[in-house]
């Protein structure tokens, strides 16, 4: 019973805890809180761990767990595969894929998780809870636009024009997020000139990760979705 009240409470509590996050990053900057970057990573870390543990109260099942589970792993490797090529990456792309058809804590958990894994390939640290809630976050609201029908039209086909707006912005999204975090946290004094200057240098890898994206789910929306939505129909998930 008590499981049962504490996994109702955090569901409840899933939009706000994902805004604390930005919320913290503004206090600070507007703030100017000593040992930022200390600060945004506890709370960040606080975020991921009740929204993992949201997930797992909420007691979901094998046959749901499943498809989840394989999506983070093919984002991961698909990470690591598309290495060699800076922010060419399919793992926004699956994010927003699993939000669509499993929902949108599912999709949270696909784009965390593919970072986690992927990170034990390309090293762990800092970056590793920012990393995981931006792309928790674009798989999250890309569940939620999908929710909305902001993709799929009724008869089943999909609004291109939309998914890729959305594609290309998850790119800029996952970008503000990491880049929020770098300038508040590092750029030491925080200056205009200074924080111009970082962004100028993370905006063309930004906009390569919107257009890979794009590209990635032009490629894998359709099928990939069709396969899924087929698993989750005979499987009653």
């Amino acid at each position: 019973m008590t499981d049962c009240r504490f996994s109702r409470l955090l569901a409840k509590l899933e939009i706000p805890l994902l805004l604390a996050v930005p919320a913290v990053m503004t206090a600070a900057l507007l703030v100017g809180i000593e040992q930022a970057a200390l600060a945004m990573l506890v709370v960040v870390a606080l975020v991921l761990a009740l929204f993992f543990a949201g997930y797992e109260t909420s007691r979901p099942g094998l046959r749901q767990i499943m498809p989840t589970l394989v999506l983070a792993a093919l984002a991961a490797a698909g990470r690591i595969l598309f290495g060699p090529i800076p922010d060419f990456k399919p793992v926004s792309a699956i994010a927003i894929i699993a939000g669509a058809t499993l929902g949108r804590r599912n999709g949270f958990m696909v784009g965390a998780l593919a970072a986690l894994t992927s990170n034990f390939f390309f090293g762990q640290g800092m970056w590793t809870p920012w990393q995981m809630y931006a792309w928790g976050l674009v798989g999250y609201v890309g569940g939620a636009l999908a929710h909305a029908g902001a993709f799929d039209r009724a008869d089943g086909t999909v609004r291109m024009p939309a998914l890729m707006a959305y594609g290309f912005a998850s790119g800029l999204l996952y970008g503000v997020v990491i880049n929020a975090y770098d300038i508040i946290g590092f750029v030491q004094p925080l200056t205009w000139a200074g924080a111009i200057a970082r962004l100028a240098t993370a905006v063309p890898f930004d906009i390569t990760h919107g257009l890979a994206t794009c590209v990635f789910l032009a490629a894998l929306y359709k099928p990939w979705c069709r396969r899924i939505n087929r698993v989750v129909v005979k499987y009653g998930l």
